[in-house]
């Protein structure tokens, strides 16, 4: 199929068209396959594998092999069908998808900012909407519950980042299990191939996989789509000839009944065995979160009407195998491939794997830039890796790490059974996660009744607690590997959220008057030199006690100062044409200004294109349009000499201040907080990425001023 690139940066760029043709529909749709279900897609490599790799045996009347087959079913129908695709889809913010995007929309309809910046002009951006302003007796309680409870907007952050981190626990172990699971099926037609050569063998993949981010997907995401469709309609070809050939009876496992018996004769290991049953949806948060890059209905429709039936056709296919051949249960998916088209399979599975692992790993980058965002995790190197598509990133940093991790998996365990404790693990909690968030913006932004909320947390909230209890069980066999991945960056991301929150509340008590400052001028000699001075800072309002410890040790400042604030808000994008704010510091005749800059939590902010252009032009707009001026040629020539005077003073130098602060605890602060922040907090500051480079300052033009933070 033939996509022109228009249609192509349209789907996955942030512009979302309300009304598309059926033929644009479809187009999303077929590139959605290669981007969106590529783990997804992979899962009946492992499931059976691993439900039935613990104490749970087969006996000659299938029942069990009817009962996970049934199980795999309906949890595919009710939780991937039922709740994301028709409820969970529907919650996007301003078309982006994913754990942020409704966090998102519970701090802007709530009113649980905890971005510390945030100002009353943020929610007159043409993204901020919030609905209707009816609010209903249940949205109206839980809103005053969390102002009354400031604590429990705190925990409903690390509700969110310990989902956001589960998710990235995904990103570790999607490539593992995907990878090691493929390449194991050579075993079958090479049996004397020793296990260490397939661990190699998957390992030599895996740092392909990631050597190669560097370069981004574009370049190579025109085969993902035909990968992903030539790999699904293969499964499900093959799997309707296995329940013909078979077990044409395996159909009547469709029936709920078959769950019933399954857990009925085989008890508590029948209850054990679901966490491999639970593998089978995994990749359905990715639907969600890559709502950004496609419109809802092309997932929708892709889900459906293609990939919903060819998966479920797989499944049952291999069910109808496995129910003639006990013995081949540890290795079911490529016994059940036939003879001649064994090999064909196994290249495009290899292949499969590879852009499961590849959607996976771009969606981490992603989550890490939006953490980044909100203050939650540290600078860390963002490159942009296609100049049409947005979005598209590479973080280096990221990258290396996790490719460490799955290689230490991969040869740590060696095991996919093991692998697929820990993944399982994974996947619930970040479905529980989901189906809670998901409850409160039912009640704050869908304004739905209480019985409708509770149905919906009954529904798919017990089902999915029945399968995190399955996974919790099997902690000592694999599932202690996403507990503790989860634990150490949730207490990176608390912990640079906490420090970096103290040093904004350390500046908000020490900010400094202007008026003060310019009244000191005469006695401590201070002037005014040629140019153009931008302080940096996280103050909104206020002078920064930055620039304060400057004008003391060094008094002089350019002619033109403007305090720049680069911020992010609870908005997913944020236009060019709304970027800039600016406003007056002071009477005209000091010569002050500030510019609150603002990013949404999805927006990557490119180096700083023209930087000094850009905020000229946006500060000469604002003088020659303020607000409140006096009208006649006096007022005329007196803004015409003021935007000369700007102009001139960019022709002199533009100076780049920025303050080098360091935040240490109180002596009177507790061990734990000395410990967090002198040690660990004062570890990442130094090692992240500085703010000179992360906002592209140039070093012959940078002033830094040295401060430490007592927090």
């Amino acid at each position: 199929m033939n996509q022109s690139p228009t249609l192509i940066e349209e789907g996955i760029s942030r512009q979302h068209l309300k009304t598309v043709s059926c033929a644009n529909v479809l187009t999303l749709a077929y590139q959605s396959l290669g981007v969106v279900y590529g783990d997804l897609s992979t899962s009946p490599l492992y499931v059976y594998k691993t439900t039935f790799s613990g104490k749970l045996s087969l006996h000659e009347d299938d029942e069990e092999i009817f009962g996970v087959f049934s199980f795999i079913f309906w949890t595919f129908t009710l939780i991937a069908l039922f709740k994301y695709v028709f409820i969970v889809l529907s919650a996007d913010d301003n078309g982006e998808g994913g754990t942020f995007a409704l966090y998102s929309l519970l701090c802007r309809y709530a009113k649980l900012s905890v971005l510390p910046n945030h100002q009353e002009m943020d929610e007159k951006l043409s993204t901020y909407a919030t609905g209707s302003p009816g609010e209903t007796k249940q949205s109206t309680a839980v809103k005053s519950s969390f102002e009354k409870h400031p604590k429990s907007q705190k925990c409903l952050l690390i509700f969110v980042l310990l989902g956001t981190c589960m998710a990235i626990g995904d990103s570790v172990l999607t490539p593992t299990i995907s990878v090691l699971s493929a390449v194991s099926g050579v075993k079958l037609k090479i049996p004397e191939l020793h296990e260490n050569y397939v661990v190699i063998i998957s390992c030599i993949i895996l740092v392909a996989i990631f050597s190669v981010q560097r370069y981004g997907t574009h370049r190579v995401a025109f085969i993902f789509a035909p990968v992903s469709t030539a790999w699904l309609l293969s499964i499900s070809s093959i799997g309707v000839y296995n329940t013909i050939k078979w077990n044409p009876h395996i159909v009547a496992a469709l029936s709920p009944v078959y769950m019933y018996k399954f857990l009925k004769s085989t008890g508590v290991e029948g209850w054990v065995s679901l966490g491999g049953v639970v593998l089978s949806i995994t990749g359905v948060e990715t639907m969600f979160s890559d709502l950004g890059h496609f419109s809802s209905l092309s997932i929708k429709v892709a889900f459906s009407f293609f990939v919903y039936p060819c998966l479920i056709l797989a499944y049952m296919g291999e069910a109808a195998f496995l129910s003639k051949h006990h013995e081949d249960i540890q290795r079911s998916f490529y016994k059940a491939i036939p003879e001649p088209v064994f090999w064909p399979v196994f290249i495009i599975a290899t292949f499969a794997a590879v852009i499961g692992s590849q959607a996976v790993i771009s969606a981490t980058f992603s989550i890490i830039s939006q953490c980044c965002a909100l203050d939650c995790f540290p600078r860390v190197k963002i490159i942009h890796t296609s100049s049409k598509i947005h979005g598209q990133i590479y973080i280096p940093e990221v990258n290396w790490m996790l490719m460490s991790l799955c290689l230490a998996i991969t040869v740590g365990l060696r095991d996919t059974n093991m692998i697929g404790h820990a993944y399982g693990l994974a996947v619930t909690s970040v479905m529980l996660v989901t189906t809670c968030l998901m409850a409160l913006v039912m009640t704050i932004v869908w304004k739905q009744r209480t019985i409708t909320v509770l149905a919906f947390l009954l529904c798919f909230g017990s089902i999915e607690l029945l399968y995190f209890s399955s996974c919790v069980y099997k902690i000592p066999e694999g599932g202690w590997i996403p507990i503790l991945l989860s634990l150490t960056f949730m207490a990176v991301m608390y912990i640079w959220n906490y420090g970096t929150t103290k040093k904004h509340e350390f500046d908000v008590e020490n900010k400094v008057s202007i008026d003060r400052i310019i009244a000191l001028g005469p006695s401590i000699g201070m002037v005014r030199v040629p140019g153009i001075g931008l302080v940096y800072t996280n103050l909104v309002t206020g002078v920064p006690a930055v620039f304060g410890h400057f004008v003391t040790n060094l008094p002089a400042f350019h002619r033109i100062l403007v305090f720049v604030c680069v911020k992010s808000v609870q908005v997913p994008y944020v236009g060019e044409e709304e970027r800039f704010v600016i406003s007056r510091v002071g009477p005209k005749e000091y010569g002050m200004f500030r510019s609150v800059v603002r990013y949404g939590y999805r927006d990557v902010p490119r180096e700083m294109y023209d930087f000094e252009s850009r905020l000229v032009s946006a500060i000469v707009e604002f003088v020659e349009t303020e607000p409140g001026g006096e009208e006649g040629s006096d007022s005329r020539r007196r803004r015409e000499e003021e935007t000369l005077e700007i102009m001139e003073a960019k022709e002199a130098g533009v100076a780049y201040i920025l303050g080098q602060s360091y935040a240490k605890a109180k002596q009177s602060s507790s061990v734990l907080k000395k410990l967090a922040v002198n040690v660990v907090f004062a570890f990442m500051s130094t090692n992240c990425r500085g703010t000179d480079v992360v906002l592209n300052v140039p070093h012959t033009s940078l002033l830094e001023v040295g401060m430490v933070y007592y927090v």
